[in-house]
């Protein structure tokens, strides 16, 4: 079971080191070692700052109109002055999620042999050991099906087992107090002042009970005292007034701890597990073994940082880590999609210039890019449900800063909706970044062909984006192309002329813009059409997407990152924002755009190859999905081992350096993980040109292997498996009816596709239709 195991054979010495669990509202990660053990609890709702209007400026399209006079006349010093005065914000109450408290536990006695373990196949963590020669197990985990966490301490000598606990507030008002020796009741505020004013946020009411076998009570006014007990059951609840205009979330957790207690660990821990596995199974995957699967996970990482890479088993670990953080992070009732560091927080983004909130440029997406291949549909529909809320809000923000209809939103949210431009336009006015998370819903829609999801919700909130893009849009004086501007390349900048006269952020057209926009209108056009709607609506699109400007490659062979071939400013920029055509988009593809699929070639080789290549972990994510995308599965994997060695923690949750954006330290921020784990699917199959691609960034060192239960576009399920590289045999499963072809390298196939059928093909892409037993023994073989 190490394949599936996170494991350590030491204590955890901090956060970085803890194993992390969540039921998609609570969270937990939990570090020390025999003697000591701390939980860093997390609640998604529970956010500083409150829900506010910002305001705009009068006659928002006059301004408008003024400052693209400046762009388009090559002034972009004066452009931006004016961008600054009228479409810069001060600084509200925005807020971020914020750590909820510490538990810590203070065990009487002492051990050896430590083992600290994370289960992917339970979602179970244990520390295990020995003491006074016998076994001693601590185990712990979330429950999303009774909306806890619980823990068992077991084992030692009979009446060996002493500890104290206590919990510890993260934010500057929360109140813990002991009830009848055995339960903490505690209240919390998530207030802070670097995001907020310090005084609003969000409520929080919760308990933690301990149920002993054996022993006693010796506990004192805010600390649970167990002495010499056989047993111990922890059970932790908690609930916030977020979205809660009743009273009633106050005694929830009461409620629930009752609820838990007289239902008993073992049944909590069966359903548990039950309710876990039902997403978690749904997906299998081997790249081959070697002998490094028994060393300690920390032990493996190791190895890829000093370049031994021989050991395919732990990236399929990672990937299958990935699938675990999103069922323990996002769940189908989850109040809000996962946010910077996913459900956990160590409070290191709090601390600075960044938050824990919803980045719109790149990272809120990448934590769903795995979501929909990876056979977790439903976790995606927290992020649906959220960018609903965020089109309502983003209504106030196309009235208030463009005067326009439908909605907009910029750079990052918040748990209210946050749609205004951020307070400095460098990286703030990101206009395209409301719709770059909408475009989640076109993704949700292809993989599924939910018709009521895309009549009900993907439709009305795409059509209200693009209403807005064709009401703020403009047509270029010297190309005759519709644009968008002002806005920037999230959060880049560059030369118009000189470098000597400075480098600049705002232009009118980047290329991710045209990429955004242009899908938006065309899968509008098409559910439109599909839905039999909105006719006018339909012939404004087929003429704004004819004004749409191309793609360009520039003189130095890269696709351009801007609607003119700009110099670099920051050549080592983190973010690829212009490469969205390639991944998560299909705009550019080595079988369709050859040429254009060159030039992203060649700015991957730019931005990796330059010295001062701003190293995290979104950006190596990129790397690797770019080089998947162009079938460049040596390229790809290198950026993989490199994310897995050289920025995770020991705990394999993956980093941030120091120095990006006001950062002391390395910050955790899950998207490298997210990012990660869709980099590995998208290697295996991809299906985002008309096509199943099977197997089309096989690397040389996945030599052998096979996945099972892979989703791809249309409502189709894929297995695989290969040897020496080639393909040996595949299984589609259909769950709609659609044309499709099937590749593997430069062979295809067409398929008729009927919702029901299995269809069984040979690696030379023969292909037979199969019953669904046979189909199920044949992918056992």
């Amino acid at each position: 079971m190490k394949d599936t195991k996170l494991w350590y054979a030491r204590p955890a010495a901090g956060w970085t080191q803890g194993l992390p669990i969540g039921n998609g509202r609570i969270g937990a990660v939990m570090h020390g070692g025999i003697g000591q053990e701390t939980w860093c609890m997390t609640e998604v709702t529970y956010w500083s700052g409150k829900p506010e209007r910002t305001p705009g400026q009068e006659d928002p399209k006059g301004k408008l109109a003024l400052m693209r006079e400046r762009f388009f006349g090559g002034d972009y010093a004066g452009g931006d002055k004016l961008a600054k005065q009228w479409l810069e914000p001060k600084k509200g109450n925005f807020g971020t999620n914020l750590s909820l408290c510490d538990v810590r536990l203070r065990f009487g006695h002492e051990g050896e042999e430590l083992v600290r373990e994370l289960d992917l196949e339970t979602a179970v963590a244990a520390v295990s050991y020995k003491s006074g020669g016998q076994a001693v197990t601590r185990e712990t985990f979330a429950s999303h099906a009774d909306g806890i966490v619980a823990a068992r301490i077991a084992g030692g000598p009979a009446g060996g087992l002493s500890f104290s606990l206590r919990a510890e507030g993260r934010t500057p008002v929360f109140s813990a107090a002991v009830r009848n020796g055995d339960t903490i009741v505690f209240q919390g505020r998530a207030t802070e002042d670097v995001h907020s004013d310090g005084t609003c946020g969000v409520s929080c009411q919760g308990g933690i009970k301990v149920v002993i076998r054996g022993g006693s009570f010796d506990s004192s006014e805010d600390e649970i005292v167990v002495k010499d007990a056989d047993e111990a059951y922890l059970y932790f609840a908690v609930n916030t007034n977020y979205g809660r205009t009743d009273g009633d979330w106050a005694e929830e957790s009461g409620r629930q701890i009752e609820a838990a207690v007289a239902k008993g660990y073992e049944r909590l821990r069966e359903e548990h597990i039950a309710d876990y596995r039902a997403l978690y199974t749904r997906v299998s995957l081997d790249l081959g073994r070697t002998n490094q699967g028994g060393l300690p996970t920390d032990e493996r990482m190791k190895r890829f940082r000093a370049g031994e890479t021989d050991d395919p088993g732990l990236i399929a670990l990672f990937y299958q880590y990935g699938r675990y953080l999103t069922i323990a992070g996002s769940r189908e009732d989850s109040p809000l999609p996962l946010h910077l560091q996913g459900l956990w927080n160590d409070g290191e983004a709090n601390a600075m210039a960044w938050s824990c909130d919803y980045h719109l440029d790149i990272n809120t997406q990448m934590n769903y890019y795995p979501t929909e291949i990876g056979n977790l549909a439903e976790c995606h529909v927290p992020l649906m449900n959220y960018i609903g809320r965020l089109a309502e809000a983003g209504r106030m923000a196309a009235e208030d800063f463009y005067g326009c209809e439908g909605w907009v939103a910029h750079v990052f949210s918040n748990a209210w909706g946050f749609a205004a431009p951020g307070w400095g336009t460098s990286w703030g006015l990101n206009v395209t970044g409301g719709l770059m998370i909408a475009l989640h819903m076109k993704e949700h829609y292809e993989y599924g062909l939910d018709e009521a999801f895309l009549r009900e919700q993907a439709y009305p909130v795409l059509k209200e984006s693009a209403l807005f893009f064709l009401d703020y849009m403009t047509v270029h004086p010297r190309h005759g192309w519709l644009v968008t501007g002002p806005s920037n390349s999230p959060e880049n900048s560059f030369y118009p002329g000189d470098p000597a006269d400075g480098a600049q952020q705002l232009s009118m057209g980047s290329t991710m813009d045209q990429i955004l926009v242009r899908d938006l209108f065309v899968f509008c056009l098409e559910a439109a059409g599909r839905l039999q709607l909105d006719e006018e609506l339909q012939e404004r699109l087929r003429r704004a997407i004819a004004l749409l400007p191309p793609l360009r490659i520039g003189k130095r062979g890269q696709l351009q990152e801007w609607l003119e071939d700009y110099g670099e400013a920051q050549p080592e920029h983190r973010h690829l924002a212009h490469l969205v055509g390639l991944y998560p988009g299909s705009q550019i593809t080595p079988k369709d755009t050859p040429e254009l699929s060159e030039a992203v070639r060649t700015t991957l080789y730019n931005r990796m190859t330059t010295d001062d290549l701003e190293d995290i972990e979104f950006t190596a994510a990129l790397f690797a999905v770019g080089f998947s995308r162009l079938h460049d599965g040596n390229q790809a994997v290198k950026h993989i081992v490199h994310l897995i060695g050289d920025l995770c923690f020991d705990n394999l949750l993956t980093y941030s350096k120091p120095g990006v954006a006001g950062a002391e330290t390395n910050i955790f921020v899950v998207d490298g993980n997210f990012g990660g784990a869709a980099a590995v699917a998208d290697m295996l199959l991809q299906s985002h040109a008309g096509e199943l691609h099977l197997l089309p960034a096989l690397p040389d060192a996945w030599r052998a292997g096979s996945f099972k239960g892979l989703r791809a576009k249309g409502g189709v399920e894929v297995d695989a498996a290969w040897e020496d590289g080639k393909l040996t045999g595949a299984t589609i499963k259909a769950h709609a009816a659609g044309r499709t072809t099937v590749r593997f390298g430069e062979r295809t196939v067409p398929l008729d596709l009927a919702p029901g059928r299995v269809y069984a093909i040979d690696g030379q892409l023969a292909v037979r239709q199969a019953a669904a037993k046979q189909a199920e023994e044949a992918s056992n073989l």
